[in-house]
């Protein structure tokens, strides 16, 4: 890719910033973040010497043989077809999963940066993702005659590195506070990678991932799982054997079976889909574990919500439907709210283990769709289609 340097600076002052993000949760961010308002900060973030255009663009870059985006390649024929001086990409893609967790790439040279919306974490993403691009675009932005100062701050950025590497006791107090670093990037035209360092890392990209895959998708895409746990929750609401059985159980054993009923829910899903992801080999062992704890998480937070909706719609029906003079009678002692909470309690339980059950009726796609985001399935696609050539 021809070096975008020498162009930075024309255009009588004027640059222009392409933001691309790929189609689902980095597009809604882009669109959160919008370009009108990064035109606002960039002149107090980056600079108030040249007029900022920025354009907002949702495509969906297709990945390489690497399973990994060819962010340069693209970067080639979408800057110069847009008029675009400077590029940043947003994809929900995680980077470097065998090494250090990559929350950025970027290419001074090229005038390209590359944003892994998983590294960002989940909590408040959108002021983050900002925060991230904002230092992304003031580290690509080169006045001109400006190119020996960016190389002696790189050259230094670069023994900063070396340093810390040689010794954890050179880091300034304040980095301990966080878990993101600069190193240099092993690939050819990027120069630096922003990467997640330790277990404060991995944890971050951990919850990343997990909030990409928005669990929360689960209910409404499991139409034949969630009918099944309501019917037979609906079922254990009037059938006064139940009411008996919920009132003679202590809180502990049903909270017990609680955990149990959304352990089997999060099982059979698991692998009667075969979301399992195995290693390939000792190299993706790492990678394996990390996407597999995803699934994991994604999966016991989509079935627990699952699970609560479901209790309180029971719940309220219970009030409605079952007279208070006639449980009593039921149970031979007054009823209570208590006593209404532990029927509607074990009756949910109930459900959510015929959920399970129910949720073979839904196809693996369907549950892939409601358990991973785009990407997700698209890199899992390509890992299952040397298995399938070679049936």
């Amino acid at each position: 890719m021809p070096s975008a340097e020498q162009d930075r600076s024309s255009d009588g002052g004027r640059l222009r910033l392409g933001v691309v993000a790929d189609p689902g949760l980095p597009s809604k961010i882009a669109e959160a973040i919008g370009a009108q308002r990064l035109e606002a900060l960039l002149p107090q973030r980056v600079t108030d010497t040249v007029q900022w255009h920025v354009q907002v663009a949702h495509e969906e870059l297709p990945l390489d043989e690497d399973g990994t985006l060819p962010l340069l390649d693209e970067a080639a024929r979408r800057m110069p077809e847009s008029e675009w001086d400077l590029l940043v990409y947003l994809t929900d893609l995680p980077r470097a999963l065998d090494g250090p967790p990559v929350v950025a790439d970027l290419s001074t040279r090229n005038g390209v940066a590359l944003i892994s919306l998983p590294a960002i974490g989940g909590l408040r993403l959108r002021r983050h993702v900002t925060e991230t691009l904002l230092y992304l675009v003031r580290r690509m932005y080169r006045p001109e005659g400006g190119e020996q100062r960016e190389s002696a701050r790189a050259a230094a950025a670069a023994q900063a590195v070396a340093r810390s590497r040689r010794g954890r006791l050179l880091r300034r107090p304040g980095e301990w506070a966080s878990p993101v670093r600069e190193e240099h990037a092993p690939q050819a035209d990027i120069d630096t990678s922003l990467v997640l360092i330790g277990m404060r890392g991995r944890a971050r990209l951990l919850f990343g991932m997990v909030r990409n895959n928005r669990p929360w998708r689960l209910v409404p895409h499991l139409a034949s799982a969630t009918a099944a746990a309501a019917a037979t929750a609906a079922f254990g609401i009037f059938y006064s054997s139940i009411w008996n059985m919920a009132d003679a159980l202590a809180p502990a054993r049903l909270a017990l079976i609680t955990v149990l009923a959304i352990s089997a829910m999060v099982a059979w899903l698991l692998f009667y889909n075969h979301l399992w992801d195995p290693p390939a080999g000792s190299r993706n062992r790492q990678e394996a574990v990390l996407y597999n704890a995803s699934t994991l998480l994604t999966l016991t937070i989509g079935v627990s919500c699952m699970y609560m909706l479901l209790y309180v719609a029971a719940l309220g029906t219970a009030f409605v439907v079952i007279d208070s003079s006639y449980l009593s009678s039921q149970l031979s002692h007054p009823a209570d709210a208590f006593s209404y909470a532990k029927l509607v309690w074990l009756a949910t339980s109930m459900g959510i283990v015929a959920g399970a059950l129910g949720s073979s009726l839904d196809t693996e796609e369907a549950v892939r769709q409601a358990t991973y985001s785009a990407r997700e399935r698209e890199r899992q696609a390509r890992r299952r289609s040397p298995d399938k050539k070679g049936n």
